[in-house]
């Protein structure tokens, strides 16, 4: 029985489910007029912003398109390659597109209905924010099973099994473009939400003393269209090209495996895409469990969230078992355990993460606590608290690595490196990625419904409803700071994991690039040959020397690692260069526009939005371009080994310091929110400012580097992958 066509059903049903909530959400009421002026503004923003956004993205895809389209010609690349990677960018940029449009529709309407009820706030902000998290699995199966089909068409049939290795790796270099259009959408989104939430908070809270999402903060509309570039539209894209990576490079790495047994092959290829096609129903079955009861704390809040996630992920790891054994794997035990060791590390690095970043407990309350004696204290221990944070998800990804090569490959300790051994354990440690991000479709709704509880809060409050409903949305939106950290350290982890398949399949585009340019064979120093067609992941490990006593590799273990400290850096930078003009902006109406501080005079909103998506798109380039260019330099002056020591240099610090940047950002800002709720003096307080500027730090560390370091991990392997055939053609060592 072909399995494959649930995959297509499955991305149908995903988006009929999304549209089914969008209308839904669409029912309700706006509320008052001034709600639905708000939302308007916060709408147009958010829409303006994304139609300049996209307007640079084009112009690079096109640029970059041409450039694979010459290398096509000249046989240095397949020529579907500059095809495929403008529909990966544009399923990528869509996907984000629509979970904002339902975002900035959502937050008004979320504010209305916790008039009525807590409970009516909460489901009506996850369901909105499931949409983003359907969105995004049912255009990447669509996208997925359409290319299969195509290149299935058009690809001749060749020797060995080696037509599905074609299209594999043909197909993975899809994910480039999902992983550009991330990339600008992430740190574009980070630097135009962080330079206005840096210039509301220190002007607006800690200079004027008054509250967050005052209407006379004239970057106050700024502050809430950021939250949907940054948090929906970046983290959709984001997560839609972790998702397509992990499925894409372990279907690639399945075709290699089991190239010498056609039977196997193809239902190898297609495992990791039915996987995902079972979790999106999974995940529905999820988000339809998501309730609470009223006047609900904020552990019985992230309870309710917890449960549907947790009823998905254990409903995909018994189907695991199903799956496998139907598709006729030999150890479909062992595969199972290894879907399931992503399964599990996801969850522990997301309780991992609500531990250090919820003011539930006690990390995010010592920050708190430290505001008694100023703003030095309060970013030293979160700072701290940061770095200690990072041991659950990293000794967890390790864990996920070992059990998951270690069940594919039967537990045969003491042959592990074995070639056939290595090819199996590498599709373990790929398929672990896929369990990871299977339930992606509620992972991905609740980090979503953080933005929209935020922005509900804002309409809230600028429309002068009653204090308790500002309560409520509070009590929603802190739960959304924690949910946020969590899908943060969520992305991190499965970009850890499909980082390292990727890595895998980067020898597979090798084999691809050496064949298409007429070398046969390996010949290796002692004379020996292997013919490339055939020849083992070991094999290529050898012959291009990838050896830690290599220098090529070292050199490129530096250069990884210092690009993620680089990257941050620049992306920092920008927020504070942004930052600055936005707090210039904010004081200079305060000081010149009469009546703003009465409220007799609105501010004018539209300069501060004009300031935010003007410095993110001229900041947004350098960080982005380099991120492409760095490893096709690497390749020219080092060869495969300098770039396998990138990718892994990259990867080692990326992941680290990504996961240091996002917690302590998450911790900073909930524990101001614990100050705010009432707690060491309260709002106004000397705790208080000390908090917010903590918060002000931890911004571009939680919504801009931090969540960007994932994609660079990811983009800098799908770059040499897809320039893998002119490493092999023209590097100098």
């Amino acid at each position: 029985m072909n399995y494959f066509y649930l995959v297509p059903i499955a991305s149908i049903v995903a988006l009929f489910f999304a549209y089914y909530f969008f209308k839904r959400m669409m029912r309700e009421s706006e509320g008052t007029e001034r709600m639905q002026t708000i939302a308007r503004y916060v709408r147009e923003g958010a829409m303006s912003y994304l139609k300049q956004q996209y307007k640079v993205v084009t112009l690079v895809f096109i640029i970059l398109a041409l450039v694979f389209a010459v290398m096509a010609y000249f046989g240095l690349q397949n020529s579907w390659v500059p095809f495929a990677f403008l529909t990966g960018g544009f399923f990528s940029g869509l996907a984000g597109f629509f979970g904002m449009k339902t975002a900035t529709y959502a937050s008004a309407r979320t504010a209305n209905a916790v008039q009525r009820s807590l409970n009516s706030g909460l489901q009506i902000a996850f369901r909105s924010g499931a949409v983003m998290g359907l969105v995004v699995v049912g255009l990447a199966l669509l996208d997925i099973s359409a290319w299969y089909l195509i290149l299935d068409y058009f690809v001749d049939d060749a020797d060995g099994g080696h037509k599905l290795v074609m299209i594999t790796t043909t197909m993975l270099t899809f994910g480039m473009g999902a992983s550009t259009q991330a990339l600008f959408a992430r740190v574009g989104g980070g630097i135009y939400t962080k330079a206005a939430d840096v210039g509301a908070d220190l002007v607006g809270k800690v200079e004027a003393g008054i509250p967050e999402d005052d209407p006379r903060n004239p970057a106050t509309i700024a502050d809430n269209v950021g939250d949907n570039v940054g948090d929906v539209a970046g983290m959709g894209a984001d997560l839609y090209e972790s998702y397509c990576g992990s499925i894409l490079s372990t279907a690639a790495l399945g075709a290699s495996a089991f190239v010498l047994n056609p039977s196997m092959q193809q239902n190898a290829v297609f495992a990791p895409m039915i996987i995902a096609a079972i979790g999106v129903f999974l995940s529905i079955i999820g988000i339809f469990i998501v309730r609470t009861k009223e006047q609900a704390t904020m552990r019985q809040l992230m309870d309710a969230l917890n449960r549907g996630v947790n009823v998905s992920a254990l409903l995909i790891a018994i189907s695991a078992f199903g799956i496998l054994y139907l598709l006729g794997f030999s150890n479909w035990v062992g595969l199972s355990f290894s879907v399931i060791s992503g399964l599990l590390a996801g969850i522990i690095i997301g309780q991992g993460t609500e531990y250090f970043t919820s003011h539930s407990y006690k990390p995010t309350r010592m920050i708190a606590e430290s505001a008694k004696t100023g703003p030095a204290t309060v970013i030293i221990s979160g700072m701290g608290t940061g770095f200690i944070s990072t041991v659950i998800p990293v000794v967890t990804i390790v864990m996920a690595i070992l059990i998951s090569y270690l069940a594919a490959i039967r537990f045969d300790v003491t042959n592990m490196m074995a070639a056939e051994n290595l090819s199996m354990g590498l599709y373990g440690i790929a398929i672990a990625a896929v369990g990871m991000l299977s339930t992606l479709g509620i992972t991905l709704a609740t980090d979503a419904y953080g933005p929209i509880a935020d922005n509900a809060g804002g309409n809230a409050e600028m429309s002068g409803l009653d204090p308790e409903v500002r309560k409520r949305t509070d009590a929603l939106d802190a739960l959304g700071n924690t949910t946020a950290a969590t899908g943060k350290g969520f992305a991190i982890g499965s970009a850890a994991l499909t980082a390292l398949a990727l890595m895998a399949s980067y020898m597979e585009e090798i084999r691809i690039g050496m064949l298409r340019l007429g070398s046969d064979v390996l010949l290796f120093p002692d004379g020996e040959t292997v013919e490339v067609a055939r020849a083992s992941f070991v094999d290529f490990m050898n012959y291009f020397q990838v050896t830690l006593m290599n220098p090529k590799v070292l050199a490129g273990i530096f250069l990884g690692s210092m690009m993620a400290f680089l990257f941050c850096g620049l992306t920092m930078n920008a927020v504070g260069r942004a930052a600055q003009r936005m707090v210039e902006e904010v004081r200079r109406q305060f000081r010149e526009i009469q009546g703003i501080m009465t409220g007799e005079t609105t501010p004018d909103y539209a300069r501060c939005v004009e300031i935010s998506t003007k410095g993110a798109q001229r900041e947004m380039l350098l960080p982005s371009l380099l991120t492409i260019a760095v490893p096709v330099f690497v390749g020219l002056l080092l060869g495969v080994a300098g770039v396998m020591g990138l990718l892994a240099g990259g990867l080692g610090a990326g992941f680290v310091l990504a996961i240091f940047m996002a917690n302590s950002g998450g911790a900073w800002d909930n524990a101001k929110k614990y100050i705010e709720e009432g707690h060491l003096g309260g709002k106004g307080s000397e705790a208080h400012k000390a908090t917010v500027v903590g918060d002000t730090v931890g911004d571009p560390f939680k919504d801009t580097s931090g969540p960007s370091l994932n994609i660079l991990v990811k983009l800098m392997s799908m770059v040499s992958i897809v320039m893998a055939g002119l490493t092999v053609a023209w590097s100098l060592l």
